[in-house]
């Protein structure tokens, strides 16, 4: 078994490794600390991926879906992990998608004020992205992860084996985030094997996580997409995945990018045989109103000081600042 073994250097000396390849999650054990009595995976029903930690342990399941991610969820967790006698020298597992690493690492990084936390994601999108930088978080009625923490993990394992299980359709909505990194230095990432794939997003995101650890500044341009994204996902109840989502406000950005003048038709065009080329969809549908994803995108947690964007440019992907909203309406029909 050959793994690609990526570290996240932090400031402070700190790291992790995150290990990618198939069979990567067998390696639990030997990466909790020796002096660990007991793990607490956590997990939903149905992920069907079971992980050895050579320690006692038990499992922890949580609801399906964004459904799960509240206070309550952190509440009945914590409750039942203390009704195990888990104790701060223990450590929490959290096997699944991105619901669960976010639950898991928010229930690790606060009970008994913080305990360690190592992450087996089971979604593509999980392996290169959720799982990576320690951003933990649940939702309120009033927005998505509007309370959360920055945790790091112990280690992440990535393990290729369990996206073949994925249902296609999740494993390409997955390809929408993947789609973004390489636009953020990951280059023609479609002509490498998928370990290798993973392991370059995992080794990009490092970098910006060691750069910014708690999204002061170049972390944003880890939402490139997601602005239009976020909005295509909050309209109405069209059933449209995250990773969807992404891949439309990709060619979105780029459209947008190339009306300011940050980039020419070949780049927007390259954004466009990207997406495509990972058969996902590249525009918006008429079920879309135009005039609600304006509204939309200005309400983006995000939008500080204006409708703030994350595009390409001379000087690479960062955040820019739009104000004509008639452009932005013009850039949603253009993609329509």
């Amino acid at each position: 078994m050959t793994l690609i073994r990526e570290i996240v250097e932090l400031p402070g000396g700190r790291s992790y490794p995150v290990l990618v390849g198939a069979g990567a999650r067998h390696e639990l054990a030997s990466v909790i600390d020796p002096k660990v009595k007991r793990v607490a995976v956590v997990t939903q029903p149905g992920i069907g991926v079971s992980v050895d930690p050579g320690v006692e342990h038990r499992v922890f399941e949580i609801g399906d879906g964004e459904e799960a991610k509240t206070l309550a969820t952190i509440l009945d967790l914590t409750r039942r992990f203390a009704e195990w006698g888990m104790t701060r020298r223990d450590v929490v597992v959290a096997v699944g998608g991105g619901v669960v690493t976010d639950v898991g690492g928010f229930a690790a990084s606060v009970y008994h004020r913080g305990i360690s936390v190592i992450h087996v994601p089971t979604t593509l999108l999980g392996q290169i992205d959720a799982a990576i930088g320690g951003k933990t978080g649940v939702n309120l009625p009033e927005g998505k992860n509007l309370v959360g923490t920055f945790w790091q993990p112990d280690a992440v394992l990535c393990d290729t084996e369990t996206l073949e299980t994925l249902p296609p359709r999740a494993y390409k909505a997955g390809l929408g985030e993947l789609a973004k990194y390489h636009f953020l230095g990951g280059g023609a990432m479609d002509a490498l094997p998928l370990p290798e794939r993973v392991a370059a997003c995992v080794r990009i995101k490092a970098d910006v996580v060691a750069a910014d650890e708690r999204e002061g500044g170049r972390r944003a341009i880890l939402n490139y997409g997601h602005t239009l994204g976020h909005a295509l996902e909050t309209a109405g109840s069209y059933d449209l995945m995250h990773g969807e989502a992404v891949a439309i406000g990709l060619v979105y950005a780029a459209e947008l990018a190339h009306s300011l003048g940050r980039i020419d038709a070949d780049a927007v065009a390259e954004h466009r045989r990207v997406v495509g080329a990972y058969d996902l969809v590249t525009t918006v549908g008429p079920e879309f109103k135009t005039e609600e994803l304006v509204r939309l995108l200005a309400s983006d947690k995000k939008a500080l000081d204006g409708i703030t964007f994350v595009l390409d440019g001379p000087n690479g992907i960062e955040p820019v600042l739009v104000e004509d909203k008639d452009l932005l309406a013009e850039i949603v029909e253009r993609v329509r």
